[in-house]
């Protein structure tokens, strides 16, 4: 078997995000968590450690925000005020919002491991000296929602949350909010806005949420992924943690991949894992009678990569060599059968429904794209079309928006029209999709269904 960190047969030390997980793909209870080392790292924080070597921890250990944005997760905690003169009360917030196109890793996180999104959470408040947690949930996350406020009240009634915890002198306490849910909710101001029942458009800045987010109090905002990193990083160490991943990057990430590959789902993996290996090892290769031709490798906020470039490590700084980004790392799969100017349009679309309104070029830009884009692919495509998308995506480019909603949006159709510019041409020469003439050409093989994707490296 093989020894690599997240693959069975190796340690499930090797494993953090999976090691507590349950054979049967029920919630991780609290015992199930302690026994495989959960609550641990909090233990040692609160007994040896001062909050600023907590952050100090995370800083050295390169953690980078494992929902889309990469920023320094030790760097952001740095710059919460501490001492008693801070303001109180003080928040630690987690967005498991996960609204992201393609993206369904927190979810599987949340409803197999809760525990560990508590610890995380936890320690996060133990080093910037928070008072409270909010877990901001997209509300049609029923499993997760019933997963999380299961491990709440065990945590609270074996004194992992609450007053005085471990009777450290500690207290700190999280809230379960469910959303109904925006994809601006992925910007964290918006995010803090929604959490306050107002509309949840971005705010400006400064001031940074650090120094006054939710409710005007200092607070601090990550993901799912980001803060389940922390508790394997406090209790084995920052040497540990670097000697996981493949590059300088760090640990281990759960990876998705979606579309129609042999075996689609979530893995826990070294970070720097190449993208082939990815899919054609762990992913079980495309399905027979389909080929590929290209990847979202971040959510369909992140630019394609074409099945050349795939041999590309999955990390934060390599994924610039092929002009895209690693994002929130779960794969989309676009085959051989699949058109497209179709899938990128079908992203414009969903992104033009998502804007928040609040700027002018992702209000009207982003719907006038979409419209642009459906003529091309029924038909009603005209010379000179491609030329006018391509100066659009100029335009979002993110000094001319408000926030990072529409430069991401945009970041599918630069890549798409640079990787198919045949493609695009064709619709507007042949007036129309050619897939759709032919959907009955397509090989008969479909992707599997997959309610409950193969988590790899569980025990």
């Amino acid at each position: 078997m093989s020894s690599r960190p997240g693959l069975p047969g190796s340690s499930a030390e090797d494993r953090p995000f999976t090691r507590a997980m349950r054979a049967d793909g029920r919630p991780a209870t609290l015992d199930d968590y302690v026994a495989a080392g959960g609550y641990e790292g909090l233990r040692r924080a609160v007994a040896e450690l001062k909050p600023p070597e907590v952050t100090s921890l995370v800083t050295e250990s390169g953690l980078r925000g494992r929902g889309g944005a990469g920023y320094s997760t030790g760097r952001k905690w740095s710059t919460m005020p501490l001492g008693p003169d801070a303001p109180r009360p003080k928040y630690i917030v987690c967005n498991a919002d996960e609204m992201e196109p393609g993206s369904f890793k927190d979810r599987f996180l949340m409803e197999r491991n809760p525990h560990l999104l508590l610890e995380g959470m936890l320690l996060a408040g133990f080093a910037t000296e928070a008072d409270e947690g909010y877990v901001f949930l997209r509300a049609q996350y029923d499993a997760s929602y019933a997963a999380l406020q299961g491990a709440i009240g065990e945590a609270r009634e074996r004194g992992y949350l609450g007053e005085d915890i471990l009777g450290s002198g500690f207290s700190f306490d999280i809230e379960l909010h469910t959303s109904i849910g925006r994809y601006i909710c992925g910007e964290a101001s918006a995010m803090l806005n929604a959490l306050e029942s107002q509309r949840p458009n971005p705010r400006a800045r400064p001031p940074h949420m650090t120094g006054a987010g939710l409710f005007s109090r200092p607070t601090v905002v990550n993901n799912v992924e980001s803060y389940m990193a922390v508790p394997a990083i406090v209790r084995h160490g920052v040497d540990w943690w670097k000697g996981l991943s493949i590059t300088d990057e760090g640990g281990t990430k759960i990876f998705g991949v979606a579309g129609r590959v042999a075996n689609p789902g979530c893995f826990e993996l070294p970070m720097g894992v190449p993208m082939r290996e990815l899919i054609e090892v762990h992913a079980g290769g495309m399905l027979p009678g389909y080929a590929l031709r290209a990847v979202s490798p971040g959510g369909a906020s992140t630019s394609l990569v074409g099945a050349h470039e795939i041999d590309v490590p999955l990390g934060f700084a390599t994924m610039g060599e092929v002009h895209s980004r690693l994002g929130t790392g779960t794969l989309v799969i676009l085959d051989d059968q699949t058109c497209p100017v179709g899938m990128t349009l079908n992203m414009m679309q969903f992104f033009a429904q998502e804007s928040c309104g609040w700027c002018t070029p992702c209000r009207e830009g982003l719907q006038w794209m979409a419209a642009l884009l459906e003529d091309i692919e029924y038909g009603r495509g005209r010379p000179g079309d491609l030329e006018v998308l391509a100066e659009g995506t100029w335009f979002m480019e993110s000094d001319k928006c408000f926030c990072d909603l529409a430069p991401g949006a945009t970041q599918p159709l630069e890549s798409a029209l640079r990787l198919f510019p045949e493609e695009f041409a064709r619709h507007i020469a042949d007036g129309g999709c050619p897939y759709r003439r032919h959907s009955s050409d397509a090989p008969a093989a479909e992707a599997p269904a997959a309610e409950a994707p193969v988590l790899e490296g569980t025990t």
